[in-house]
């Protein structure tokens, strides 16, 4: 029983990350702006958020996989994280939903019932949809299912507990101590990943006579189990945040944090909400309807953290970024571009112009990662530079779909003027992340083969480096100052790399017939030379613009 413990716990773990990572990459792909739209629309204020967040749980019967949800959808930048804290707390409630199913039917949906059928279709589309749209829903929908099978896993490796009449006997033993019953209550969570099975299982035992006859001890005995059920839950969230982005694993924390907060407060006021059940409760309170009862002293500590915690979002907003503080390159990828100013073009200009500052710092961060993470042979900065690519690719849909809605609006021929010259802006940046990605697999070879450059080769690719940063600093200022003078060294910088891309091929070749390096590094340090000149040039086009004054010129045309 153990090894099948182990094994099923360790194996249905690897199968949620990987279902996680499914799903997350699916719904970046897959949403596009829309999803973003509708999910800001309706989570502009914190009571929609929590609305829609305890409606979607009582629908699937479950706050791990709304939760899960919620993560993927911050991880893939489609919810911000003071719109999830809300979503997260109307989760909360809505998880409630399962055991007032239990008390009134005995019936518990499982969606693990549904993981092998989304497999199957998720499969389908995936692999052999024709539409890249059918596709990205096809991952979502695989992820989906591959995640709950391992779930399913995780709880089958625990199965056996469920009729071991020891295991009962510690289960109730502990009920007589509120403090170790919540700790229970958090071990049996973790371990079958189900807060509402846990509660449907006290529920199950309180209403069998488990937990004594006195029904008023019963359900003042199952008050902490569900207390630590809550806090249990959590460890759901923290598996989908594993690996992924700064913001997403804000989210877990404020999950984490929200229940904690909640079950020790309450843990205090046992007394207090067996009293409230009994205030509340229309039925006639007993034996028989212990069950129910539970169902409504689970809701009221839902409901009564959700009042309480509610209007502190901001607050719960501020203690996980100081717990989770240090910033990177991954975590500010939202795109602000508020429709609204629209019909005020100046300042819409002005917001696309900030947009594109942003978008110009990410290229230039990968740009810069890529080459050290081939110099280095860190795959870690390899890695994370396509991610940056991504982020790149959603800032150009989103500003170029923003510049277009906005020509369509009555503007003056100044500014008609400058819009399609920040849209080549916007696509000269995206192609500086695509020379990026180039390097990032040339460096991937130059790590797979084993392959060094030698000392003279690595001082070359220094000096490429150097001049690059310089270049992309200038552009970077040039831009957000919007100052032709401050461009004009770019152009310098420029011809700088064209010289280093025609000494530098010669001198490595020169090294290859010397026998100094083989070819398939000589063929690596080319590419790289090619790559970052050609990201120059890029930057060149932007620096052009900037000088003059980002205006359209109708006699080039």
């Amino acid at each position: 029983m153990i090894k099948d413990m182990i094994f099923g716990t360790a194996g249905g773990l690897a199968l949620f990350m990987f279902g996680m990572v499914l799903m997350s990459e699916g719904l970046r792909k897959a949403a596009g702006t829309r999803l973003k739209d509708v999910l800001e629309s309706m989570t502009k204020r914190r009571l929609f958020g929590f609305l829609i967040g305890a409606g979607v749980t009582a629908l699937i019967q479950s706050s791990s996989a709304s939760t899960v949800m919620i993560v993927g959808f911050v991880n893939a930048g489609l919810l911000s994280l003071k719109q999830s804290i809300a979503v997260i707390i109307g989760t909360n409630v809505g998880t409630t939903a399962t055991a007032w199913l239990v008390s009134l039917s005995g019936f518990e949906l499982k969606m693990s019932s549904f993981a092998l059928p989304s497999i199957a279709v998720g499969f389908v589309c995936h692999f052999f949809g024709k539409q890249r749209k059918i596709r990205n829903i096809g991952e979502i929908i695989l992820g989906f299912g591959i995640l709950f099978i391992g779930v399913g896993f995780m709880k089958d490796a625990f199965g056996g507990l469920e009729n071991s009449q020891r295991a009962q006997e510690l289960f109730i033993s502990a009920a007589a101590r509120p403090f170790l019953a919540l700790l229970f209550g958090v071990a049996i969570t973790m371990l079958i990943q189900s807060s509402s099975a846990a509660v449907a299982s006290i529920q199950l035992l309180a209403a069998g006579g488990a937990l004594g006859h006195n029904w008023e001890a019963a359900l003042t005995l199952s008050i902490p189990f569900i207390l630590g059920s809550n806090i249990g839950t959590t460890i759901t969230a923290q598996l989908a945040a594993f690996g992924a982005n700064r913001n997403a694993r804000r989210a877990a924390m404020a999950h984490t944090l929200f229940n904690v907060f909640g079950s020790f407060i309450f843990f205090w006021f046992i007394n207090h909400v067996v009293q409230l059940v009994i205030a509340v409760s229309p039925w006639e309170l007993g034996p028989t309807t212990i069950a129910a009862s539970i169902a409504v002293a689970h809701s009221s500590l839902k409901i009564c953290e959700a009042i309480l915690f509610l209007p502190l979002t901001g607050a719960l907003e501020k203690i996980v970024y100081f717990i989770i503080r240090k910033k990177d390159a991954l975590e500010a990828v939202y795109v602000v571009l508020d429709k609204h100013l629209l019909d005020t073009p100046v300042i819409a200009l002005e917001q696309a112009r900030r947009e594109i500052v942003r978008m110009a710092q990410s290229a230039r961060e990968a740009l810069l990662l890529s080459i050290d993470g081939l110099l280095q042979d860190d795959l870690k900065k390899l890695n994370s530079v396509q991610r940056i690519e991504e982020y790149i690719d959603m800032f150009q849909i989103e500003i170029t779909a923003y510049l277009a809605e906005l020509s369509r609006r009555e503007i003056s021929d100044e500014l008609s003027d400058t819009l399609p010259v920040l849209l080549h802006t916007v696509n000269d940046l995206e192609r500086i992340g695509d020379h990026a990605v180039n390097i990032v697999e040339i460096g991937q070879r130059k790590i797979e083969n084993k392959l060094t450059f030698t000392g003279e080769a690595l001082v070359e690719a220094d000096h490429l480096r150097h001049e690059a940063d310089r270049m992309c600093e200038i552009i970077l200022k040039a831009l957000r100052e919007n100052t032709p003078s401050a461009a004009i060294p770019a152009l310098v910088i420029e011809n700088n790399l064209n010289t280093m891309q025609r000494d530098f091929r010669r001198s490595h070749v020169k090294r290859m017939g010397n026998g100094e390096c083989d070819p398939l590094t000589g063929l690596i340090f080319i590419d790289l030379v090619d790559n970052v000149e050609k990201a120059g040039d890029h930057m060149c086009n932007i620096a052009q613009a900037v000088i003059g004054g980002l205006q359209w010129d109708h006699e080039a045309e």
